[in-house]
């Protein structure tokens, strides 16, 4: 299992038309096959300077790596993320044994 999330902000604030746009077409992610308990999340902690995350498991590194590679995530990269991110950390944790 692989627990993916990037965090992150962007060039606007999500309260705006850009803003709704984006999470509009990030939640399209979640119908990439292979993903589960996608989010798309706010912080509310003060202390992190990123504003928002994005959150997915995956069960198997196959299936992760097949979303990576899938036209859905390709075009939002392309379309969304490179345009409207700012600043963003990947994070990818696999539960210890």
């Amino acid at each position: 299992m692989i627990q993916h999330s990037v965090i992150f902000n962007l060039n606007y604030t999500p309260d705006s038309p850009q803003g709704y746009a984006f999470f509009d077409a990030a939640k399209k992610l979640a119908e990439i096959p292979g993903v589960e308990q996608f989010s798309c999340l706010r912080q509310t902690n003060p202390k992190n300077r990123f504003a928002f995350g994005l959150s997915m498991v995956f069960a198997s590194q196959a299936l992760y790596d097949q979303y990576n590679q899938h036209p859905l995530h390709q075009t939002f990269i392309e379309q969304h993320w490179i345009k409207e991110v700012s600043e963003f950390m990947e994070i990818d944790f696999q539960p210890m044994h």
